[in-house]
């Protein structure tokens, strides 16, 4: 029952914060001429936009197979589609996008595979992922810091916050790959008070299986650590991956028919909203995006382009995602045979 509440409760949550971001932003907004905005976006660039959005949750999806496949996993590359758009939906409706591990790491036990290899690669995945971001967002301050100053104004602080947690959280992660007898001494610790508050069962077994777990995670992170070209590809397909959202900026001020900002320049913008954003304790980063994102691109999208720019890149890149996540996973919950392809 309190995991139905607790899932009752961060729906509420999403729906309020998504509710309320909408009437903030489009208020005072002319509808009319809104839509007519909406209605002069080039379809091709449309479809692109669509096509940037699933390609971005699919990559991880892709990225997932590769190493579990290398680690002898039995699920299929689709499948392993499946795993990233769960992972989505559960990310985008907790705080600091909390669940959507934890679900993926579960979905992909029950398929029949490993749980210390799962547990590594979706470490790994996740690494790469904040690795990739902190190295875009320094080289952003290093290359770019004039022009990133100019477009965020007051809002700079929020980016170097942002930035900040990614670097933190790669330093945690690594850390935490590193030394799986300090994993273990935790995990242990934290067994014994549940036990000792008496939410769980004294179990002699229990430590057993937790030793057990953590040498076949120390092996599946020596696999990883031996086999560096795996983890370079995985890098190259993350920075390929990460290109891919924020080019579907460019991408929609190309198909609002606007000029007089070279396309790179939106690209980086993107990033550096993305990396802003990214870190932020509130369910799919709801309501401080657009926020940001209407501040910082204010004197890129003229003519009244700014809500309906920032409608199809919303719209697409997350709440569309969410609706095929949202299926995708309850396919998923309905699914009951053991997968063996």
């Amino acid at each position: 029952m309190k995991g139905k509440w607790k899932k009752i409760g961060n729906a509420a949550l999403f729906l309020a914060i998504m509710l309320l971001t909408f009437y903030t932003v489009f208020k005072e907004q002319d509808m009319p001429q809104l839509l007519e905005s909406l209605k002069s976006m080039n379809v091709g660039c449309l479809v692109a936009v669509i096509f940037l959005a699933i390609f971005f949750v699919c990559a991880e999806g892709s990225m997932i197979w590769y190493l579990l496949k290398a680690r002898g996993g039995v699920s299929s590359l689709p499948r392993c589609f499946g795993y990233s758009f769960v992972g989505f939906f559960y990310s985008a409706i907790t705080p600091s996008a909390t669940g959507g591990q934890p679900m993926q790491l579960y979905y992909m036990k029950k398929d029949g595979n490993n749980l210390s290899d799962c547990s590594v690669i979706l470490m790994v995945v996740a690494t790469i992922y904040k690795f990739v971001l902190s190295v875009i967002g320094i080289a952003l301050i290093a290359f770019w810091n004039e022009p990133l100053h100019r477009f965020f104004g007051g809002y700079i602080g929020l980016y170097y916050l942002g930035l900040s947690l990614n670097v933190i959280l790669v330093i945690i992660l690594i850390a935490v790959m590193a030394y799986p007898i300090s994993i273990k001494r935790l995990i242990v610790f934290f067994e014994r008070l549940l036990v000792k508050i008496r939410i769980l069962k004294p179990s002699k077994g229990r430590e057993r299986k937790i030793t057990e777990f953590i040498f076949s995670y120390k092996q599946a992170v020596s696999y990883l650590v031996e086999n560096k070209g795996k983890i370079f590809m995985v890098t190259v397909m993350t920075f390929i991956q990460r290109g891919s959202a924020f080019v579907v900026t460019a991408v929609v001020y190309l198909g609002l028919g606007l000029t007089g900002t070279d396309i790179f320049t939106v690209i980086l913008v993107q990033a550096a909203v993305y990396i802003c954003v990214d870190m932020l304790p509130i369910p799919g980063a709801q309501g401080i995006t657009e926020l940001v994102y209407v501040n910082v691109f204010a004197t890129i999208f003229i003519n009244n382009t700014l809500p309906a720019s920032m409608l199809v890149v919303r719209g697409t890149n997350f709440y569309l995602l969410l609706i095929i996540s949202a299926v995708v996973t309850a396919i998923f919950s309905l699914t009951k045979k053991k997968e063996t392809v």
